[in-house]
């Protein structure tokens, strides 16, 4: 763990929980994409940098989710860096309460506030900042989260963030976070169109080909979705939906667990409720979910 490994003539990432990118800008100085889940992680990026002798010039975060910026903080006292962010992701990483009180959908209570969830806030810039790296090219890939981007480097290096799966977290978990399902699908159809030298997403090994694992989780959300809809086929609450699907896949429910997949199964209610597959009615002052049959 916290192995570098180069992944282009620029691009390096360190093997890390989730994966931190580097670009070598020139001999000296370099960019992260990412910074890791916490203070520690931010440490042993510094040693690394100073192994190397590289300078970092500034962090390029893909999203804002806690185990993606929770490095920045550390590594913008050290540095004085810069911290590049885009649209809502920019307002979660200065304001990092706002991850698990979204996640929760209300003011979450203590367990659920600490460094898993919600990072140490650090100051952004927008990626239309003079300050950015011009010749590193925006990727917007919404769908896992608000604004999440990706980072295609000069020298061909694709850092994808969280928009795929690993098959093994696959065929563990089953489910992973999404927040929109409808733009992740289309986010799958756009990175399976890409071409790259190296591909590198934030949780699966770094590929050439990167069409394979896109299958694969797409065949994964369409059977969460058929398996909701077939939870759906008698009226029932979304808490029960939630906890057939924690049995049935045999999953173990934690606090964490349970905003994290609760939010995500509500999201894919919202996006059947849209594409008119699914009811949602108020009955006795519950709100109940049944799938549209012909």
């Amino acid at each position: 763990m916290y192995e570098l490994v180069q992944a282009g003539e620029k691009s390096y990432y360190i093997q890390s929980p989730a994966k931190i990118g580097i670009y070598l800008k020139n001999d000296t100085d370099v960019y992260l994409i990412d910074s890791g889940n916490d203070k520690d992680a931010g440490r042993r990026v510094r040693k690394i940098l100073d192994q190397k002798g590289w300078t970092l010039k500034a962090i390029l975060n893909t999203h804002s989710n806690a185990d993606h910026i929770g490095g920045n903080h550390y590594l913008q006292q050290q540095y004085g860096c810069d911290v590049f962010s885009g649209g809502i992701e920019a307002a979660f990483t200065e304001n990092p309460f706002l991850e698990p009180s979204f996640l929760y959908g209300g003011y979450p209570f203590k367990e659920l506030r600490h460094k898993f969830l919600m990072a140490k806030a650090s100051k952004t810039k927008p990626f239309s900042d003079p300050a950015f790296p011009h010749d590193v090219e925006v990727i917007p890939l919404p769908g896992h989260f608000f604004d999440m981007v990706g980072f295609r480097m000069p020298d061909d290096t694709v850092f994808l963030a969280d928009c795929l799966s690993s098959a093994e977290t696959l065929e563990k978990y089953h489910l992973s976070f999404i927040y929109d399902i409808d733009n992740y699908i289309k986010t799958l159809d756009k990175v399976a169109s890409m071409q790259a030298t190296m591909f590198v997403p934030s949780h699966a090994d770094a590929v050439k080909d990167i069409r394979f694992l896109v299958d694969l989780n797409k065949k994964k959300l369409q059977e969460i979705a058929a398996y909701i809809m077939s939870a759906c086929i008698e009226p029932t609450t979304f808490e029960r939906v939630l906890q057939r699907l924690f049995v049935d896949y045999h999953l173990t429910m934690t606090y964490e667990q349970y905003v994290l997949i609760g939010s995500t199964v509500r999201s894919y209610l919202s996006w059947l409720r849209d594409k008119e597959k699914m009811n949602a009615y108020i009955e006795n002052n519950t709100l109940l979910w049944q799938c549209v049959t012909d």
